[in-house]
């Protein structure tokens, strides 16, 4: 039986929210191993001058238990 462990991590970039969820993944995987899955939870964006500069979000990543 596996056992999944879930964290949750803030991340953001200045080119979207994909690229802020792809940054998450790879720092997580620094030290996690076995991710599972990330689960994308809040999006908020700051906005200057009239075009958005940064992009955030909350995401949960899953990964198994050794």
């Amino acid at each position: 039986m596996a056992i999944i462990k879930v964290i949750e991590l803030l991340a953001e970039s200045n080119v979207s929210w994909e690229d802020a969820a792809q940054s998450a993944v790879a720092e997580a995987s620094k030290s996690i191993r076995n991710i599972r899955s990330v689960y994308i939870k809040n999006l908020n964006a700051e906005v200057k001058n009239g075009k958005v500069s940064l992009w955030r979000l909350n995401c949960k990543i899953a990964f198994e238990k050794e």
